[in-house]
């Protein structure tokens, strides 16, 4: 496989080092609409005193059919997801499936409880169930416990939700007298805040009908208001690891009334050093037998299962998705085999003239999210960052943002990429490749999402083509790999000056001098009794 992927790149990179393409006189890269307005450059605004007020935006989100000029960010956020907008069911009664098809499950086969059912089929209008939903469901609805092998965006999220809400509805009304405010029915633990807030948006679309009170604990936010919200009595708790031991150990929450036991993303848990801070959550559960526990990762590795068997009955329910459903089939996957030099062009290319919507594009390294988004800007990009340097509120509001449509380029690193879980997303692309062959897969799984279509497009330059043999092994099939026409390695003009300071991160030698400082630089030099006080 190895010999064979670098024979067939070899033809792609015989000219590598061919010089970099002119510059014609282009026109910006945004739509005819917007060509002629003026995008103000995202330069990083002096801290000011926290408003009182917090607006969110009621715009709707942009049609697929005419997608808007790429806006920069001007979404204010306050996420509460303590807080619920509950609805009256009323006289509903589901409606009857008008066809079936062959080998697939419906929600309307579960025997769901009405307020739950109308959430499904009338709110969001899930009718069948994906491959890993068909396998869990029932397993999960009956009260098993369910070690799932499932990527992102595999319905992975409604499994434990549906089965979390239907055991809710159905517990009889001494057990739920019997639990105090703040001892939960069911926890749900996530590697990342973004996915613990994700989950906990999803756990409020299927409960809107119910009296179920969830909220959301991570860190990087109000923590006494997260403290007053479980105080006041939760039923479902969607938490980071770290947070929520914060508030174990503080007598805050009692896990001794938990009757399911949600572990999700357990791999990313394990990657991220999370498992001892879940083993001592655990521990303040009830024992296996007197709980339900599910546990959902991406690959069953012994170090997964070895967890599973720790946490879990004697006999859990394995549900693995078969090889060839790891990716997503609405994913069209391409790689372009270029040079470093040749990515940026590519990718301002394709941002114009690939009818993009929401795109998310990854990079290896922070410094490289930093210099490719000042890039974006320099060429009218309006486009925003995700990354370990990011501060929480502002990341929340970008994918608030994003979500909304105000906001439809992202760039992001993996950990920061890991969390956003929203629907529409039309385009992929891996600027870097990963290093990993399952953060490609994590990757690509950000587009077509519950049946929609997207695309994943990735460059394979000198620096990363090594790691395709790896995610063809992997996904158990070739890659298409392809050179880029000729007019997408023009490199229009810039439509604002390079912000200062900003370095090329393709390049090894930077022509700008450095800038005096009136600062007294530290003087280092060891000298004779040792160094200089």
């Amino acid at each position: 496989m190895s010999s064979g992927i670098f024979s067939r790149l070899r033809g792609f990179f015989a000219d590598l080092f061919r010089a970099e393409p002119a510059q014609p006189d282009a026109a910006s890269l945004l739509p005819p609409k917007a060509q002629a307005e003026e995008i103000p450059a995202s330069a990083p605004k002096k801290r000011r005193r926290p408003r009182k007020k917090k607006t969110v935006s009621t715009a709707p989100a942009p049609s697929s059919s005419s997608p808007p000029a790429i806006a920069p960010l001007s979404t204010q956020v306050e996420h509460n997801v303590g807080l619920s907008n509950k609805r009256v069911l009323g006289d509903w009664a589901a409606p009857a499936l008008v066809s079936r098809q062959e080998g697939k499950a419906y929600f309307q086969d579960f025997a769901l409880d009405p307020r739950l059912l109308k959430a499904i089929v009338d709110d969001l209008q899930f009718v069948s169930c994906t491959p890993v939903q068909k396998l869990a469901l029932p397993e999960a609805l009956a009260g098993n416990d369910v070690t799932g092998k499932a990527q992102t965006g595999t319905g992975k999220t409604a499994v434990f939700l549906i089965s979390i809400i239907q055991a809710y509805l159905r517990q009889s009304q001494e057990e739920a007298g019997q639990r105090q405010p703040k001892q939960p029915f069911a926890l749900v633990l996530a590697p990342t805040r973004e996915l613990a807030i994700q989950i906990a948006r999803d756990a409020e679309e299927l409960s809107v009908y119910t009296e179920l009170r969830s909220v959301a604990v991570y860190g990087g936010m109000d923590y006494e208001k997260q403290r007053r919200l479980l105080s006041a009595g939760c039923d479902l708790v969607l938490a980071t690891p770290g947070r929520l031991l914060d508030y174990l150990q503080q007598g805050v929450l009692d896990l001794s009334k938990l009757k399911v036991l949600i572990i999700d993303e357990a791999d990313r848990m394990l990657d991220m050093g999370f498992i001892p801070d879940v083993k001592r959550i655990v521990g303040h559960t009830p024992p296996p037998a007197q709980r339900q526990t599910m546990l959902f990762s991406a690959t069953l590795s012994h170090d997964i299962l070895n967890l599973a068997s720790r946490w879990m009955r004697a006999e859990p329910k394995v549900i693995e998705i078969e090889p060839e459903q790891i990716v997503a089939k609405g994913i069209e996957e391409i790689i372009y085999a270029c040079t470093s030099r040749e990515k940026l062009p590519i990718i301002l290319w394709l941002l114009q003239h690939d009818d993009c919507g929401r795109v998310l594009i990854f990079r290896n390294r922070r410094v490289d999210v930093d210099y490719l988004h000042n890039k974006l800007l320099q060429y009218g990009i309006a486009a925003e960052k995700l990354s370990g340097d990011v501060e929480q509120h502002k990341r929340l509001r970008i994918l608030e943002a994003f979500r909304q449509g105000s906001v439809r380029v992202i760039v992001a690193t993996d950990v920061a990429g890991r969390g956003i879980h929203i629907d529409e997303v039309t385009h992929v692309f891996n600027y870097d490749l990963p290093y990993e062959a399952e953060d490609y897969v994590h990757r690509i799984g950000r587009t077509a999402r519950a049946g929609q279509e997207g695309k994943a497009i990735s460059f394979a330059g000198e620096d990363c083509a090594f790691v395709i043999p790896e995610i063809e092994t992997y996904i158990g099939r070739s890659l298409p790999i392809t050179q880029p026409e000729e007019n997408m390695l023009k490199m229009p003009a810039a439509v604002k000056s390079q912000p200062p300071g900003i370095a090329s991160s393709e390049s090894t030698v930077n022509s700008r001098k450095p800038q005096r400082s009136s600062r007294r630089p530290r003087d280092t030099r060891v000298r004779r009794g040792g160094p200089r006080r």
